[in-house]
């Protein structure tokens, strides 16, 4: 019995989703097709992987195999991706946050043109809210969103759990105390960020303002490197100009999910441009 990328593949999407239904789901199989791999996989190993209780999570041996099943699987796709004809063409619709495009878009652009010279990405930057209601209109073939996708979508890939802080000049941390009116930079709604940083301070009883708005990412990080206001955004994303500001009054803001979603009947291009883009979010 050897290894293979099915299974490797199954291993994968059941310990991203914690449940062999969504992992069937995921992968074009039945739920049942998948407890067989991850049993067949248990036992080429002789380990089990899984703590199969109420909640499904993996165990010690699943957490250390879990590095090495994205090893390999990563480098079979990127070799069959490498030497196979770029055949895929077409177009492919995608919405996304422009803080994450303002990051990832140009190295992904480069790779994935390279390799699919004719496919056309049609790219728009957007809110999280708004992409997700243009994605149910048929907009878009793949999103990526700040937050759990909806529990209607079969085709799904939960990310993760990202962290989120605060930022801002240092110069601010001074004046921030409990008589405060903190300035906030921020989006206009409907907005992840403006709704968590909000809800934050309201909970922990600080007063706040709107001291600049606007739906620009490159605007609200010119108006926080100003000195206007603080801001929240996700760890990863820290712009190397900007300060994670860290004191006893700014309240911690919950991790934020991070969620792909894509048409139910997807393509292999589809499916192509998902990897090369998960690829670069897995390595931030």
């Amino acid at each position: 019995m050897s290894l293979d990328t099915v299974t490797l593949q199954c291993f994968l999407a059941v310990s991203d989703s914690g449940s062999f239904t969504k992992a069937a789901n995921r992968v074009g199989r039945t739920q049942s097709a998948i407890s067989q791999q991850i049993a067949k996989l248990e036992t080429l190993v002789g380990k089990s992987f899984f703590n199969r209780g109420h909640d499904l999570s993996l165990t010690t041996e699943g957490e250390i195999f879990l590095a090495y099943a994205k090893q390999i699987y990563s480098l079979h796709r990127e070799s069959l991706d490498r030497f196979k004809e770029p055949d895929l063409q077409g177009e492919i619709r995608f919405g996304l946050p422009e803080d994450f495009a303002t990051v990832i878009l140009s190295d992904v652009l480069v790779d994935f043109s390279r390799l699919h010279p004719r496919i056309i990405l049609n790219v728009e930057c957007d809110l999280t809210i708004n992409i997700l209601e243009g994605f149910k209109a048929d907009k878009f073939d793949l999103i990526l969103i700040k937050m759990a996708p909806p529990n209607n979508f079969i085709q799904q890939t939960t990310l993760w759990k990202e962290p989120v802080k605060w930022i801002g000049k240092p110069e601010l941390l001074p004046i921030i105390n409990e008589n405060t009116v903190v300035p906030l930079v921020l989006s206009p709604k409907p907005c992840v960020y403006r709704e968590r940083a909000i809800h934050a301070l309201e909970k922990a009883g600080i007063k706040w303002r709107l001291a600049y708005t606007s739906p620009s990412y490159a605007g609200k990080m010119a108006a926080i490197r100003a000195g206007l206001g603080i801001s929240i955004i996700q760890e990863a994303l820290i712009p190397d100009y900007l300060t994670q500001l860290e004191n006893k009054i700014l309240p911690s803001i919950p991790e934020l999910p991070i969620s792909f979603i894509k048409k139910q009947n997807h393509n292999k291009a589809i499916e192509s441009l998902e990897y090369f883009l998960l690829k670069k979010l897995r390595s931030l």
